[in-house]
C-alpha cells in the first residue's frame, strides 16, 4: 500500500489556512468546519505514518486511538471541535436559523484560546506530530520509549 500520509498532512495544513481565511472574512461557521477538518486530517496523517488505519470523523476518538498517551487537555479540545463537524454546515443542526447565525469570533478564535482554530494549530504547530513519530519509531540503541507526563512533547528513552 502506498504511503499517503504526507498528502493528509498537506491537506490538513491547507485546511487550517482556509479556516484562518474564513475567520478573516467573518465566515466563522466555515472557519470552525475547516478547523475541524484540519485537526481530523492531521490526526489521520499520524495514524497512517504509523501504519495504522484511521476511520471516522471524531477527532477525540482518533487521538485516543494513537499508540501513545495523548494529553487529556488535547482530547478535551478535540471534543469541542468535534461539535463543529455537522452543525456548522446544515440548517437543521440548530433549532432555528442558518448555521452562520450561530458562529462568531468567540467560536473561531485562534491560538491558545478555546476556539476551533486552537486545536489544529496545536496538532500541526507545536511538535505534537513529530513527538508522536519519534516516540513510536523504534531505535536500535534504546529499548523503551515513553512520553513524559509533565511535558508531553518530551520523549524519554531508556538505553539498551
Amino acid at each position: 500500500m502506498t504511503d499517503r500520509s504526507r498528502d493528509w498532512l498537506a491537506q490538513a495544513e491547507r485546511d487550517l489556512e482556509q479556516a484562518r481565511a474564513s475567520q478573516d472574512d467573518d465566515r466563522h461557521e466555515w472557519a470552525c468546519f475547516a478547523a475541524q477538518q484540519s485537526a481530523e486530517k492531521a490526526v489521520k496523517e499520524l495514524h497512517l505514518s504509523l501504519n495504522q488505519e484511521a476511520w471516522g470523523h471524531i477527532v477525540a476518538r482518533l487521538l485516543s486511538e494513537l499508540p501513545i498517551e495523548v494529553p487529556q487537555p488535547l482530547i478535551e479540545k478535540a471534543k469541542v471541535i468535534d461539535g463543529f463537524y455537522i452543525p456548522t454546515r446544515y440548517a437543521n443542526g440548530h433549532p432555528e436559523g442558518a448555521p452562520f447565525e450561530h458562529y462568531g469570533t468567540i467560536q473561531s478564535t485562534d491560538a491558545e484560546k478555546p476556539g476551533c482554530l486552537g486545536l489544529p494549530a496545536l496538532i500541526l504547530g507545536e511538535n505534537f506530530i513529530q513527538s508522536v513519530k519519534i516516540c513510536t519509531n523504534p531505535c536500535p540503541f534504546f529499548n523503551q520509549r515513553a512520553i513524559s507526563r509533565s511535558n508531553p512533547s518530551l520523549v524519554v528513552w531508556t538505553p539498551v
